[in-house]
């Protein structure tokens, strides 16, 4: 393999980085497994709700995840394909 000094790795670095936190790894870790609204996630990782919105808003802002609503509920999911891979090979 050569390297290729004009392949630019700029997004997928960033999703590195912002996955680069447990609780986020653990949150899509989860939401691979199953969409869910964030009282759900909060009540399974024993988090504040406040903290587990602030991640959410994180990756939601980064592309990695998004929330459809329902009613009152907002239920997300993993809609980054970088995301549900690493997810894949952390097994």
């Amino acid at each position: 393999m050569e390297f290729d000094k004009s392949r630019n790795f700029d997004s997928e670095a960033e999703i590195f980085k912002v996955l680069g936190h447990p609780i986020r790894l653990k949150i899509i870790a989860g939401l691979c497994a199953k969409e869910c609204n964030v009282k759900h996630i909060w009540e399974c990782l024993g988090l504040p709700q406040a903290t587990v919105s602030q991640h959410l808003a994180l990756m939601k802002n980064k592309g990695i995840i998004e929330g459809k609503r329902d009613g009152v509920e907002v239920h997300y999911t993993v809609v980054h394909p970088l995301a549900k891979k690493l997810i894949e090979i952390l097994g």
